[in-house]
């Protein structure tokens, strides 16, 4: 599985980072970085949880 961003409807509020910092970081611009795209099975909770949260519904994860 992988988590992809639509950055046409990411704001960089940073509510993911907070979520799954392995993942999401939002830079000094506000401009978020994917910073890995896989998730292994232990780590599906916590980006689910980051995509769920998103209040721009800018995440997805995909198979």
């Amino acid at each position: 599985m992988k988590v992809v961003v639509d950055r046409s409807k990411c704001t960089g509020l940073g509510i993911c980072e907070s979520l799954a910092s392995a993942f999401f970081e939002v830079d000094d611009d506000g401009d978020l970085l994917l910073l890995k795209e896989d998730i292994a099975d232990h780590e599906l909770a916590e980006v689910e949880e980051a995509v769920q949260s998103c209040p721009t519904e800018a995440l997805r994860i995909v198979s």
